[in-house]
């Protein structure tokens, strides 16, 4: 089977265009890891970027990639046409059985969907929902991506949602839906504790710095726990120049238990997990947030909000304990229990590990998309 991922290459995403190496997201990338393992799926990585990089041909025996520059004036400001008639272009020369598009936020869903051939698209973060929560204002780009996604979702042969979550907000629009999770890069279970633990122990708090993500009032909800409990909560993801990234270092300077340590590669992330003691996601709105997965893969007690698609993830006070972003006396319970009782948060840990394994390991994850794909093909024809 040939099939072609449309997906985001990080060299456009972070103007990284001197970098030789093409690299991507951690859900599709651990899917393509996965991919490895089943040498008879021929897999077309395409990515568009707007300055020319260098590439290799493959970057895996049965992984080959494409990287397809597109001017400026080709992206969104024109609803993407340069990236979809360039995608269209070099699938003509692929012939792909079947097209998968990751993720609705930019091109790949919209160039998926015109690309002549069978398709899917995964949905990672539901745009519409972000946008209502966030009441983005009209032609903001998360605006544009919320009726982007309204747009293609119908347009697409079948739609891989990663939680029940995903599937309850597509299905008045998708023709045919699969749920089937992300999957988690192999390194991630390989992760082990420090055996130095931290004195005194780390919360790590993952996501990008902003109202739906809801790291203020979590700070706010710890202030009485702080008083009488000696932790630390390293805060990590990108923050955007605004009123609420503003609050946000005020709070985290105003208190010394508190550090802001900027984005986090994957490296980072994982020396961060080896020696945090639990993993924070105080969320208004998620559907399948990566570090909740990865905290799980390498055996990180989590504690994260019981909405979205968290509840498909984590079983409460089996692999993991939930709050509600509603209660912030909620976050202080949940940090609370995870400090006094470390043979719960083993407990939590070990049974979240073998959970990941079977669910969320990147040979699983892709063996299923392989099925789905299959199974497109045969309802096409």
């Amino acid at each position: 089977m040939r099939i072609v991922q449309l997906t985001i290459d990080c060299r456009e995403h972070y103007r990284d265009y001197d970098n030789p190496s093409p690299y991507f997201a951690t859900a599709p990338g651990a899917l393509l890891q996965g991919m490895t393992k089943f040498p008879d799926a021929e897999v077309h990585v395409v990515s568009c970027v707007q300055q020319p990089v260098i590439s290799p041909e493959k970057i895996a025996p049965n992984i080959f990639y494409h990287s397809l520059v597109v001017p400026k004036i080709g992206w969104l400001r024109t609803g993407f046409q340069g990236c979809i008639r360039a995608v269209k272009s070099k699938l003509k020369e692929i012939q792909p059985d079947v097209v998968h598009g990751q993720g609705t936020e930019r091109d790949c869903a919209i160039s998926a969907v015109f690309s002549g051939f069978p398709n899917v698209l995964t949905v990672h973060g539901n745009m519409r929902s972000v946008a209502r929560i966030n009441r983005s204002p009209p032609f903001s780009y998360i605006w544009l991506a919320a009726r982007l996604e309204s747009f293609t979702l119908p347009r697409t042969d079948g739609v891989v949602c990663i939680t029940n979550y995903t599937r309850k907000a597509v299905k008045s629009l998708a023709r045919r839906t699969w749920l089937l999770p992300n999957a988690v890069d192999q390194s991630f279970f390989e992760v082990t504790p420090s055996p130095n633990p931290a004195c005194p122990p780390i919360g790590l708090c993952v996501g990008a710095i902003c109202f739906h993500k809801n790291q203020n009032d979590f700070i706010r909800a710890l202030d009485s726990l702080a008083k009488v409990k000696n932790f630390r909560i390293i805060f990590c993801g990108q923050m955007a120049n605004d009123a609420y990234g503003a609050e946000f270092l005020e709070l985290v300077k105003a208190r010394a238990w508190c550090e802001y340590a900027g984005w986090a590669g994957r490296e980072q992330l994982k020396e961060h997990l080896r020696n945090a003691s639990f993993l924070a996601l105080p969320t208004r709105e998620d559907n399948c947030p990566m570090v909740v997965l990865e905290a799980m893969a390498a055996g990180v007690p989590v504690l994260a909000s019981n909405i979205g698609g968290l509840p498909d993830l984590i079983q409460s006070e089996i692999t993991g304990l939930f709050c509600d972003p509603q209660e912030p006396e909620s976050f202080a319970t949940g940090v609370s229990r995870l400090l006094k009782e470390p043979a719960l948060s083993a407990r939590l840990a070990t049974a979240a590990k073998a959970e990941a394994r079977v669910r969320f390991h990147p040979e699983v994850i892709a063996r299923h998309h392989l099925e789905l794909y299959r199974e497109v093909l045969a309802f096409r024809h």
